[in-house]
C-alpha cells in the first residue's frame, strides 16, 4: 500500500515518487486505482503533484495524522513503543480535562450511555468483552461533556485507542485489573464533582502509562 510505504519511509519526505508504470508494477494495481490512490492521498496531505517535477512526498509536518485513516496506517507502521507513548500523551492532555466536564456537564442521556458502559466493564468475562466496554466507556466521557467540539476525536482514536486498550489489558495480571480506577472516575462524574473527575482520570491514565512504560 502506497500509504503505508511513505509513513514508514520508503520514500522519503521531499522525494518525488517514481513514475506511474513503476509505481504500478511495484503495488500491482492499474493505472485507475493508482490515480485514485494518488488523489486520496493528497486529500490527506501526504504527497503534491507540480508540473514539469512529479508527485513529491510532503514534509511530515504537512501530514494530516488528524484523520482517521492516516492515523490507522501510521499506527501500522510506527514503531510501537513510540506510537504508544504518543497516544498516550494525547490522552493525558485530554481525557482529565474531558472527564471534568462531563461530571459537570452530562445530561440524563449521556450519563445512561456511560453508565451502561461501566455496568459491561463490570460483567466482562473476557479480554474482549473488556476492551469493547472499556471502549466505549471512554468514548462515552468525551460525549457527557456536551462539547462539541471533543466528540470527534473519539471517532479520530477510536482504532488506535481500542489496540492500545486490548494490549493494556493483557499487559496486566488479570484482564479487569484496572476496574476499581474506572469506577472511580464513574463514581465522581455520576456525583457531578468534576475536581475528582480530573483527579480520578489522571490516575487512571497514570496506571496506563505505567504498563505502556513496564
Amino acid at each position: 500500500m502506497l500509504a503505508t510505504a511513505i509513513l514508514r519511509g520508503d520514500y522519503a519526505p521531499d522525494s518525488i515518487l517514481p513514475r506511474e508504470a513503476e509505481l504500478m508494477e511495484t503495488f500491482g494495481v492499474s493505472r485507475t486505482v493508482l490515480r485514485e490512490a494518488l488523489r486520496t492521498l493528497t486529500s490527506k496531505g501526504l504527497i503534491e503533484s507540480r508540473p514539469r517535477v512529479g508527485t513529491r512526498v510532503r514534509p511530515k509536518p504537512a501530514w494530516n495524522l488528524l484523520d482517521v485513516d492516516l492515523l490507522d496506517w501510521y499506527s501500522r507502521v510506527a514503531e510501537p513503543m513510540a506510537f504508544a507513548l504518543k497516544l498516550q500523551e494525547m490522552r493525558e492532555m485530554i481525557e482529565p480535562y474531558a472527564a471534568g466536564l462531563a461530571a459537570a456537564s452530562h445530561t440524563a442521556d449521556t450519563f445512561r450511555a456511560l453508565a451502561a458502559a461501566h455496568t459491561a466493564m463490570v460483567a466482562a468475562r473476557n479480554v474482549d468483552e473488556w476492551v469493547r466496554a472499556d471502549l466505549q466507556f471512554h468514548l462515552s466521557v468525551l460525549t457527557a461533556c456536551s462539547n462539541e467540539l471533543l466528540i470527534p476525536l473519539g471517532t479520530l482514536i477510536e482504532r488506535t485507542l481500542e489496540a492500545q486498550l486490548r494490549l493494556n489489558a493483557k499487559r496486566a495480571d488479570v484482564f479487569n485489573a484496572s476496574l476499581a480506577e474506572h469506577t472511580a472516575v464513574f463514581d465522581a462524574i455520576r456525583d457531578r464533582d468534576a475536581v475528582a473527575a480530573r483527579a480520578a482520570m489522571a490516575s487512571l491514565l497514570g496506571v496506563t502509562r505505567g504498563r505502556i512504560e513496564g
